[in-house]
């Protein structure tokens, strides 16, 4: 399994990126439309996630393109 996800990381190198990015615009637009004070506001899932897959995106991406 860790072949076939380094393999597919090697060949799309933004898509974890993207998929980054993309967690964090959907925690921003959660903020906005979720009501004040529930749990998806409070803990901010979306924006933790999406740094983290960014930078293991990057890391990974970085690590094995070389």
């Amino acid at each position: 399994m860790l072949d076939r996800i380094s393999g597919f990381i090697a060949k799309y190198k933004g898509v974890p990126v993207l998929l980054g990015v993309a967690l964090v615009v959907a925690n921003f637009v959660a903020v906005l439309l979720a009501p004040p004070g529930s749990w998806l506001v409070t803990t901010n899932l979306f924006l933790h996630l999406g740094v983290i897959v960014g930078l293991m995106g990057i890391l990974l991406g970085d690590a094995l393109g070389s």
